[in-house]
């Protein structure tokens, strides 16, 4: 119940909510539609992949996400030219490019030329013309024997384990956080011991030049007195 002596709500019940109310009685007819589609169009790609296109493995962006492993838009450059293939090509055989891309991390850019080289041990190139085949086409018998692939190039993420073990007596000792003081106070200080090895290679410079110097005095000297 309403507590104090408030306006009695004034309910509007007379509304034609009839009118406003949305059906979808057609689902199950799009659901099959959709499926038709789906197989029309793996019969007129084929026998190219259904999902697309190679894609790169990529890490999240921030500290949050960078844990979750997913697809990329494309592979970089670097990982294309330790694969051997060039960017021309790759996407001729299905292999995505992305210009932009950049390797932050040697662990992903290894996974992903593992991936592109794997790629390239499956791959099955078809012939432009069946009655002129060129150097590396497939046979008449490996063409026959095509499955189109219809899920994206699998991946398999090894997670690294440590062993369990003996905790040794440095460990009991050190301090996680005076380490990471003492690393914050060396970047820091980084200038400074670069500026001392200038200066001290400046004297050094000064002071050898210096003594070339002399003896040309002592010889003027000597010359003057004859």
């Amino acid at each position: 119940m309403v507590k104090h002596n408030n306006m009695l709500v004034n309910n509007h019940f007379k509304k034609a909510w009839q009118i406003h109310v949305k059906t979808w009685f057609n689902q199950p007819a799009k659901r099959a539609k959709r499926r038709l589609n789906r197989q029309k169009k793996a019969s007129y790609i084929f026998p190219r992949p259904v999902s697309g296109p190679l894609r790169p493995l990529v890490h999240g962006q921030t500290l949050r996400y960078q844990s979750k492993l997913k697809f990329g838009r494309g592979f970089s450059l670097d990982e294309l030219k330790l694969a051997k293939i060039s960017p021309r090509d790759a996407r001729t055989i299905g292999i995505s490019v992305d210009f932009r891309r950049r390797n932050r991390s040697l662990e992903t850019q290894t996974a992903n030329v593992q991936r592109l080289a794997l790629y390239k041990s499956k791959l099955v190139l078809f012939p432009r013309k069946a009655k002129k085949p060129k150097k590396g086409d497939a046979t008449k018998s490996e063409r026959n024997a095509v499955v189109q692939q219809t899920k994206p190039f699998p991946y398999h993420i090894v997670r690294s384990k440590d062993k369990a073990r003996a905790i040794t007596a440095k460990e009991k000792t050190d301090s996680a956080f005076m380490t990471l003081r003492k690393a914050r106070l060396e970047a820091s200080r980084v200038g400074d011991k670069i500026r001392k090895e200038r200066k001290a290679a400046a004297g050094a410079s000064a002071a050898a030049s210096k003594k070339e110097a002399e003896p040309k005095e002592e010889k003027e000297d000597k010359k003057k007195k004859k």
